[in-house]
């Protein structure tokens, strides 16, 4: 129905994510054409030597934008591709780097714009199970160790770069690029943001292993990438802060106006962030990076002030069949989610179980619907104001007041963080998660050449953490878990894998 393409439209967040990719579409084109993405290539050239130490760099600066998904992937992905251009390291590669070290790095941290809506969450699934005597908070922070999914998925991105061995088809995207050369998949559908000027634009390309531009690229000048993304990030700091605050003190926020004003420091940059609207501060915060570009060119001399409109035109204009996907997959996410998927599933699969195989259950039950609405939003909504209740009613805590030094706490931990975890697995592997999409983009590889590698490896985590969950059901001490599967996707690595030849920029070797 058209009804669910124009709600899309019409809804403040998912308009404000769409105008955060456009002005940061723009944001590129301009560093682009004022020499600052050439200049980080070649900073970041000089600190890799090889395929081994340029994933791990990708994977370090992945941690950098470590407060919003949306803006990892846009910003990390275009900054590295003249990194696996240089070291034939393939595109899909870069985008399961940037996606796995999206939402799980801000799933888990203790400032994000993620936190505001696990905290609610988990709040409002304590009140259905009127449980008292423990915080949303306090789950947060003690579901970490628990978050499964999330510290694997971390782990695993590292374990297969140190090791430089892949499997499936990732292995084969791998040795396609090390052996031909095509970082990218010939032949793919490339939602791309590198041809966004038309005759002044930078053309970087590789040529036996040495990083040429033509003679109309602007001289590398690396404070043209850092001042724009400095100002992108410190004034996303700054507006998430101030931001939430207004927000708090207009009374949508998750504290009151006067309690808001007894907290420390900490404390209120905590529920700032948590009240704050992610989707229209990274387009405030993208807008003025915009603006500040656009001067910096200007006094530079690099382009007239009608060049760099056009260049800002360009970049945005790169970016609408992104825009275009994003909308209609969350139109397919909307429809799925009003025909009570994750109703169905709890009802219908978690009566007469085992306690011990819940927590999995939950898990799996998360990863199903966030795969199929491409939210994983939309699923922690859905399922921990369901799932909460469940455990509190297994455990026979419900009603009570509880502390966290009982057995039960545990165990409503253990369900909590698998529908966290689960959300973001499902999210990972979807085609229709608006991350899938922009790390894709930003990585400049073909949605469905990053789907169809990266699920692999998702699946492959995905089904060691389920006999993680299982474990702990049992009753196994979690940290003796998270080394247990640890050690196995190693294990899987070393048996299942292959080793990928290196490349130095001149030759390949074993």
């Amino acid at each position: 129905s058209t009804d669910y393409f124009i709600g899309t439209l019409a809804d403040r967040w998912d308009a404000g994510i769409i105008m955060q990719v456009l002005v940061i579409g723009a944001l590129i084109a301009l560093i682009t054409r004022m020499g600052g993405m050439r200049a980080i290539a070649d900073l970041v050239v000089k600190i890799a030597k090889g395929p081994r130490s340029a994933q791990i760099t990708m994977w370090i600066s992945s941690w950098v934008i470590f407060f919003d998904d949306y803006a990892n992937a846009l910003i990390i992905g275009p900054i590295m591709r003249p990194l696996c251009d240089k070291y034939r390291i393939s595109r899909e590669k870069l985008a399961y780097i940037v996606d796995s070290t999206a939402a799980p790095v801000a799933g888990i941290m203790l400032i994000s714009t993620w936190i505001g809506t696990e905290l609610v969450n988990i709040n409002e699934g304590l009140a259905i199970a009127g449980i008292t005597g423990v915080s949303a908070y306090g789950i947060f922070i003690d579901t970490i160790p628990y978050r499964f999914y999330n510290i694997l998925a971390l782990f695993f991105v590292f374990a297969t770069a140190f090791l430089l061995r892949d499997f499936g088809p990732m292995l084969k995207a791998e040795m396609r690029a090390r052996t031909t050369g095509e970082t990218i998949n010939p032949g793919s559908e490339v939602m791309d943001t590198e041809k966004v000027v038309d005759e002044e634009k930078e053309e970087i390309r590789e040529d036996h292993g040495i990083l040429k531009a033509s003679k109309k690229v602007t001289p590398p000048n690396i404070w043209n990438a850092i001042i724009p993304v400095a100002v992108l990030i410190i004034s996303a700091v700054i507006l998430f802060y101030t931001n939430g605050a207004a927000c708090i003190m207009d009374g949508g926020g998750f504290v009151t106006p006067e309690e808001f004003a007894q907290l420390s420091f900490f404390e209120q940059v905590r529920e700032a962030y948590s009240a704050s609207d992610a989707s229209i501060v990274l387009f405030q915060a993208g807008l003025l990076a915009c603006i500040v570009a656009l001067i910096m060119g200007f006094v530079e001399r690099i382009f007239t002030l009608k060049d760099g409109i056009e260049t800002w035109a360009h970049g945005m204009k790169s970016m609408l069949f992104v825009c275009i996907v994003l909308i209609l997959a969350w139109s397919i996410g909307s429809v799925i989610g009003d025909l009570g998927t994750a109703h169905f599933l709890v009802d219908n699969l978690s009566d007469a179980l085992p306690q011990f195989i819940v927590p999995a259950l939950i898990f799996i039950i998360a990863a199903v619907v966030s795969f199929a609405t491409g939210t994983a939003y939309g699923t922690m909504a859905i399922l921990l104001p369901l799932c909460i209740p469940l455990a509190a009613a297994i455990v026979g805590i419900t009603g009570m007041e509880i502390s966290n030094a009982i057995p039960e706490y545990t165990y409503i931990l253990m369900c909590s963080s698998a529908v966290l975890t689960g959300a973001i697995f499902g999210d990972h592997s979807s085609p229709i998660s608006d991350t899938s999409i922009l790390s894709s983009m930003g990585a400049g590889c073909s949605l469905i050449d990053h789907v169809m590698t990266q699920i692999v490896y998702a699946l492959t985590v995905g089904v060691v953490v389920i006999a993680g969950y299982i474990l702990v059901g049992l009753g196994l001490n979690v940290w003796i878990t998270l080394l247990i599967m640890a050690a196995i996707l190693v294990l899987v690595l070393l048996f299942a894998g292959k080793k990928v030849p290196t490349w130095n920029g001149k030759e390949a070797a074993e």
